[in-house]
């Protein structure tokens, strides 16, 4: 604590020449007045009030400057108190310390403590902080301040930082004679420091100043992040030197100098090349602050390449198709939707395109050989499309093509050349397959003029394309409206009709052509809907397979046809076994052997009594559907393939198919005495299947001329018109009876 004596050394002084000069003016008075009359009394008196005034004045003054520099040293002790300030003076010459008392609350021991133990103040100090003295001691020797920081260990266990300044002495010859230190606790402001120096520097991102476009400060992660081993490979390099000069400096610009009225944050996304030479997505912020004194801007990055990443792979999910790469359902909607805003005034076409036996291939040769054909399918699309439109995959084997800024004549030559690319077969591994496109055309603005009208108007044109043939490509006609109207109005009727009892079984004889004898029947499906009467099974069936309906409906059709084999077994009839139509899509459920014994278990008849007809299109399955035709034959059940040669038969494979009985197509029966080829194929057919021991019955006999060409070819069943239509069960008991009669 600073003091003062009441009396300081100048004060004395002038008492003492004031009583020296009043001491010497009586002198003088002895001498001029040795009587020392009344006069001389009276000057002695004078003097002596003259003394008193002033030294009263003098004491006054003096007692005035102790009182206010009394006043000015509570207050500056006061100051020294608040500031939690110490300050330490050592004499070296006269070894006299002197010590404010603040330095108690700094370091937490009794001032006493320090005088008794000059070294005190060294004593506490942190062992990993004493390396700061040496440097303090270099440059007290050179007469040098110098501040040191370091921690202290107060008697409680306690750390505190010190900040140490200070001030050497030296004589003139170069010796340490005096030395001040002004002594500061500043921990709150060391540990802060600390803090935002760990979140810094143990932070993932990017942080960095920057100065006139170069890096004046990074830290390890950011240098890290720009390919380089620490911060020093950075500090000092340009910005430009990662990113594009021009976005950098648009971007500062926006920023804004710190003093400016515009100073604010700017976020933005750039692309920077690191060091190594990576390409690196960096989201940065970007803020003017003062940095030593100079204007800068403090940087903010994140490496956002990884989350760009998989931005794209998102986006690419969400708008391409995953197997063929090219633009999916999304991205189409996405287009046309543009189009609609941007170039409402031009007239563009859409083409709903969708493949013809596809179903059938990916049902039997699979989904690997399936995905192949629309890998292809794409790319022809591609390639005879190049510049006139855009493909999209619309889902399955379905596509759309969208035509900007086109017209009707200039889609139709689009369209043909489509269907043209598609008269060669697509090459799979050592296979050849013929996929044909249906294509339904809708234009803007005359068939629709939003999205989904002119989508849904393409649908429906492209189901008419099917049911003209397929392989074809047709525009939309308002008229169309209601066949798309009756397809949802049947597939809805379909669904119900086994519960209202719509579905019937016709049976079509198959006759001994020698004898004319029935040795079987063909059971074929009917429907004959509440409102919209009997419907043609070349209508329903396609419907059935391609809702899945086809599942239910198969297994009603076998269990009717085994209960009405059991009926005529029970009646004048007799045994009469009954063949069934099979789809491809009934042999790829895997419960059918398991329902069909079921039915066979319950009805209560021989496996034999019962035949599944089967297309061609099951010689392009893979081994699964081909294992289900074996299994259904060890039960005794019989195998014919319908239609035979009208699809793409492999005779390699035929040979070694579980087939007991091939059914010639009506399309080759009615070729029989057509001048051009006389029955060749029929022939063919038959001494074929002969060779390889199948039992061989034509379809569609209509004249006697076939039925004579075929029996004089050993072909020894048929069935058509000519025998008999497809008839209900009681019809066809009667036509029976009548035989036997």
């Amino acid at each position: 604590m600073f003091t003062t004596k009441k009396i300081n050394r100048h004060t004395f002084l002038r008492i003492f020449f004031l009583v020296f000069i009043v001491e010497c003016l009586d002198l003088l008075l002895s001498i001029f007045f040795p009587a020392k009359n009344i006069m001389f009394l009276f000057i002695q008196a004078t003097l002596i009030i003259i003394t008193f005034i002033l030294l009263y004045v003098l004491l006054r003054r003096t007692f005035t400057a102790n009182r206010e520099l009394k006043n000015s040293t509570k207050n500056l002790n006061s100051i020294f108190d608040t500031l939690d300030v110490a300050i330490w003076s050592h004499d070296l010459v006269n070894d006299q310390l002197l010590i404010t008392p603040g330095i108690e609350k700094l370091y937490g021991y009794k001032l006493d403590d320090f005088y008794q133990d000059k070294l005190l103040w060294k004593k506490v100090i942190n062992p990993e902080d004493l390396h700061v003295l040496k440097e303090r001691e270099k440059n007290f020797i050179k007469g040098e301040p110098f501040t040191s920081v370091y921690r202290i260990i107060k008697p409680d266990g306690q750390v505190r930082w010190i900040q140490d300044r200070g001030f050497p002495t030296l004589d003139k010859n170069g010796h340490l004679v005096y030395f001040s230190s002004v002594l500061f606790d500043i921990t709150e402001r060391k540990e802060s420091e600390d803090q935002y120096r760990n979140l810094v520097e143990m932070s993932p991102d990017i942080i960095a100043v920057i100065t006139d476009y170069r890096f004046s400060y990074i830290n390890e992660s950011g240098s890290k992040v720009l390919g380089a081993n620490n911060p020093c490979d950075v500090v000092g390099m340009s910005l430009f030197r990662f990113a594009n000069k021009i976005d950098v400096i648009r971007a500062l610009k926006r920023v804004g100098s710190f003093t400016s009225q515009t100073n604010n944050t700017v976020r933005l996304e750039a692309s920077f090349s690191s060091l190594d030479g990576k390409l690196i997505d960096i989201e940065i912020s970007l803020r003017s602050i003062l940095y030593e004194g100079r204007s800068a801007f403090q940087l903010v990055g994140r490496d956002i390449t990884e989350r760009k990443k998989s931005e794209r792979i998102i986006h690419q999910m969400a708008y391409y198709d995953s197997l063929t790469g090219i633009p999916n359902r999304n991205k189409f909607k996405q287009e046309l939707g543009n189009i609609l805003k941007n170039e409402a005034n031009k007239s563009f076409a859409i083409l709903f395109l969708d493949l013809d036996r596809f179903k059938t291939i990916n049902d039997t040769k699979g989904h690997s050989t399936g995905d192949m054909i629309l890998k292809q399918v794409a790319i022809q699309l591609k390639n005879v499309l190049a510049e006139d439109g855009e493909v999209f995959r619309q889902g399955g084997d379905e596509f759309i093509i969208l035509v900007d800024n086109t017209n009707k004549d200039e889609v139709v030559k689009i369209a043909e050349r489509i269907l043209q690319v598609f008269t060669k077969p697509l090459s799979i591994g050592e296979n050849d397959y013929f996929v044909t496109p249906s294509i339904g055309i809708s234009m803007y603005p005359i068939d629709g003029d939003d999205q989904d009208t002119l989508i849904k108007h393409a649908d429906t044109a492209m189901y008419l394309a099917k049911e003209r043939g397929k392989n074809n490509y047709q525009f939309y006609d308002p008229l169309l409206d209601e066949i798309a109207y009756r397809k949802v109005e049947l597939e809805d009727g379909l669904r119900r009709a086994i519960e209202l009892n719509e579905l019937t079984l016709h049976y079509q004889p198959k006759v001994n052509l020698e004898t004319g004898k029935v040795p079987g029947v063909e059971a074929l499906l009917r429907w004959n809907h509440k409102d919209l009467g009997t419907i043609s099974p070349t209508e329903f069936i396609p419907l059935a397979e391609e809702s899945g309906l086809i599942i239910p409906i198969g297994k009603w059709v076998i269990k009717k046809a085994c209960e009405q084999s059991k009926q005529w077994e029970n009646s004048q009839v007799g045994i009469l076994p009954i063949a069934v139509n099979l789809s491809v899509r009934q042999i790829q459920d895997t419960a059918i052997v398991e329902d069909i014994k079921s039915i066979i278990d319950e009805v209560g008849i021989p496996p034999n009594r019962l035949e599944l007809e089967i297309t061609e299109s099951i010689m392009q399955d893979d081994e699964c559907s081909i294992g289900v035709l074996y299994a259904l034959q060890k039960m005794g059940i019989g195998i014919s393939i319908d239609d035979f040669g009208t699809g793409y038969s492999s005779l390699s494979k035929l040979r070694y198919l579980p087939i007991d009985t091939l059914k010639i197509d009506k399309s080759f029966v009615d070729d029989i005495g057509n001048f051009n080829n006389q029955g060749s194929i029929v022939k063919a057919i038959i001494d074929m299947g002969q060779n390889l021991n199948f039992n061989i019955i034509a379809e569609g006999i209509e004249t006697e001329e076939q039925v004579k060409f075929l029996y004089k070819n050993s072909c020894q069943i048929g069935q058509g018109y000519y025998y008999s239509k497809p008839l209900p069960a009681d019809e066809l008991e009667r036509f029976l009876l009548n035989q036997v009669k």
